[in-house]
């Protein structure tokens, strides 16, 4: 029996030896910014009912096209806090968790002492209550994703991929989808209005989160830098567009904006990160197709910024050594190592002390 309780208590060190240290939270909490309130004419009759799903308009209102925000303040954070914008598809829950349960991205640059601020954009999430007109139905999708994110081709799974290869974990990672009910004309003022609540801050987008972030920098002085994992899109100033670069799924073309707004992204710090299974010849597979287009086009973005005199920097993961990437760089298995790859660009670029 001795011997019994003895292992046991040896577990049990063992187990709070390998844990993880608590994160003292100063303050947390969420609010919705942005959005539209519709006030349809007349005069509501409370008499009047007509179904809990169906409604009587009259006089009535309806708050829309908000953004949902989700935010943590640990205790002796650093000055700037960090608002992570997710990509299509989603909400801001993918830099919430990872597919198989270990610490999500915004948990981990909160252990580095960076608050966090994270949006569901309109529409998305839990910021579902939208203007937009959309017609809601069940799209069997998950093959494509799978490819397009490139955690594989379908079934089989990229060779040293980062991403849990057990099920359970790919039907949480699908399950994390939300439905799109936005016409994207209102992210880039959500962000806008969260920057005027907040203050200063730092911008850190996914994916097609990446254009809105772009934009939103270049109208909110209070962005003091922009991280972007895979952006989906770019701007450029007029008349230097670079050419549309043709793919399998439409290929991409850079946005032209007048050279006064661009200059904006030429007096903060940027960094745009790629991962794994990007080819630099034209492929027949979906996802390589997709993201070999947008890293070419990040380099000639990267490079428009630092020709004007900005400080971009374009981190290819596999050049430096960091290999099995997949889209979802912030949920892979070396989302740990991302992290701490994170925390020392910011804090070479002077941005933990600001």
């Amino acid at each position: 029996m001795k011997k019994i309780i003895l292992s046991v208590l040896l577990l049990s060190v063992t187990a709070m030896a390998g844990a993880q240290e608590p994160i003292a939270i100063l303050k947390q909490g969420h609010f919705s910014v942005g959005g539209t309130t519709i006030q349809r004419p007349g005069t509501y009759d409370n008499r009047k009912f007509v179904g809990w799903a169906e409604q009587e308009e009259t006089g009535q209102s309806y708050r829309a096209d908000h953004a949902f925000v989700d935010y943590q303040i640990p205790a002796d954070s650093k000055p700037l806090p960090l608002v992570y914008v997710h990509g299509y598809g989603g909400s801001g829950v993918c830099w919430q968790m990872t597919p198989d349960g270990r610490d999500g991205f915004a948990t981990l640059m909160l252990r580095r002492g960076w608050g966090s601020y994270v949006i569901d954009l309109p529409g998305r999430g839990r910021a579902g209550r939208t203007s937009a007109t959309a017609a809601i139905k069940p799209v069997a999708d998950e093959m494509f994703w799978f490819d397009i994110w490139r955690i594989g081709i379908w079934p089989n799974y990229n060779e040293g991929v980062q991403f849990p290869k057990d099920s359970v974990s790919l039907s949480q990672f699908f399950r994390e989808m939300t439905p799109d009910l936005s016409d994207h004309r209102q992210d880039v003022p959500a962000l806008g209005a969260l920057a005027d609540r907040i203050g200063d801050h730092i911008l850190v987008t996914h994916s097609a989160g990446g254009f809105p972030g772009w934009v939103a920098a270049m109208q909110s002085p209070q962005v003091k830098a922009v991280i972007s994992y895979e952006p989906g899109g770019f701007v450029f100033p007029e008349g230097e567009v670079p050419e549309r670069i043709d793919g399998l799924t439409g290929g991409v073309a850079g946005t032209p904006v007048p050279m006064e707004q661009f200059k904006r992204l030429t007096e903060i710090p940027i960094v745009l990160y790629f991962g794994d299974y990007i080819p630099e010849t034209p492929s027949e597979n979906l996802g390589d197709e997709n993201w070999r287009v947008r890293l070419q086009m990040a380099r000639k973005f990267v490079e428009t910024i630092n020709r004007h005199g900005g400080n971009a920097t374009l981190v290819e993961l596999p050049k430096i050594g960091i290999y099995g990437n997949t889209h979802f760089l912030m949920q892979d298995l070396n989302n740990d190592k991302l992290a701490e790859l994170l925390d020392e660009w910011l804090t070479k670029n002077y941005l933990s002390n600001k």
